[in-house]
């Protein structure tokens, strides 16, 4: 069975038209690229593109796996998402976003670079106090800013996403 392409914004932005017939992409990455090239959202309209939204259940996996590699602090739900589908689908997620790289890896869900090299290795992530360097639980949200992850229950500093060494 010939697996199933689920692209990523970057590659619905600079991919040429044709290239992504039959593709799956997340329904909320519409408005992603109406904000940011809306002449853009008029060639995908018309496009041979399969728009989907995840299962609960592929969502619930997506960020479980997140959670487990601490990539979670560092996704947007359309991150998420993409994951989900590509789960679902069991298919091969095209993106440049090197944690949803550094999740496929984990996962075992095949990825493919849209335009840049890729990860050369995996990752796993925790959450440390910038100050007293405590270790802190994984939030179970995606969050974009770094003052979501909150502060340190000990000293007060800012919690921030570390590399586990």
């Amino acid at each position: 069975m010939e697996s199933v392409d689920v692209l990523d914004t970057s590659a619905l932005i600079s991919w040429p038209v044709e290239r992504m017939s039959g593709a799956v992409v997340l329904e909320g990455q519409k408005g992603e690229v109406e904000r940011k090239f809306p002449e853009r959202m008029i060639s995908l309209e018309v496009s041979d593109l399969n728009w989907e939204t995840p299962t609960d259940e592929s969502v619930e996996i997506a960020r479980k796996l997140a959670s487990k590699t601490g990539d979670i602090s560092g996704l947007s739900s359309i991150d998420l998402g993409l994951l989900a589908l590509a789960i679902e689908k069991n298919g091969r997620l095209h993106t440049d976003d090197y944690r949803l790289q550094n999740l496929c890896k984990n996962a075992g869900v095949e990825w493919l670079p849209v335009e840049t090299g890729g990860i050369s290795s995996v990752w796993k992530w925790e959450v440390r106090c910038s100050g007293c360097q405590s270790k802190a639980e994984q939030p179970n949200f995606v969050t974009l800013k770094k003052e979501e992850l909150g502060e340190c229950q000990d000293c007060g500093a800012p919690l921030r996403v570390k590399k586990m060494e």
